[in-house]
């Protein structure tokens, strides 16, 4: 007799930001103004003080390299079951724009609160179709671009 296992109920995912490191994004050889390092060490402690409530992962390459630095915001589970999507953002290289994308995130991020109009000012579209890296936007989800989602344990 073959046992079937059955499938775990997946926890509830909070809103998430994907922060691009691949080949451009965090490059201080291209953007040697910013503090790439510093940028993720802010949104990685945001996440740890959030008790919970945002995840921090990055990935190799999120597509829009001529955009960089590129943080995509994926909504919790509970926003996307309610029809939100992930919002992108370019050109997040300074302190304003990470703190801007933490506030949002905080505030609930995706179907949960409006973009701020500043932070706004930095949405980009993403790629299209094969290049999406797993954020779950758009018509190609699940498809895989250059390089893979981790996640910071």
């Amino acid at each position: 007799m073959t046992w079937i296992r059955p499938l775990a109920a997946h926890a509830e995912r909070p809103c998430t930001l994907v922060v691009c490191r691949g080949c451009c994004c965090g490059d201080p050889r291209k953007n040697p103004g910013s503090d790439h390092a510093g940028q993720l060490a802010r949104l990685r402690e945001a996440a740890a003080a959030s008790e919970g409530r945002l995840a921090v992962r990055t990935s190799d390459c999120l597509g829009p390299c001529a955009q960089a630095n590129v943080i995509v915001v994926q909504p919790t589970t509970e926003a996307r079951r309610r029809g939100a999507r992930a919002a992108w953002f370019g050109w997040a290289l300074d302190d304003t724009a990470t703190d801007e994308v933490i506030a949002w995130a905080r505030s609930g991020g995706p179907g949960v609160t409006p973009v701020p109009a500043t932070l706004d000012l930095h949405r980009i579209d993403p790629p299209k179709s094969g290049s999406e890296s797993g954020s779950g936007s758009g018509s190609g989800s699940g498809t895989k671009a250059k390089g893979r989602t981790r996640r910071k344990r």
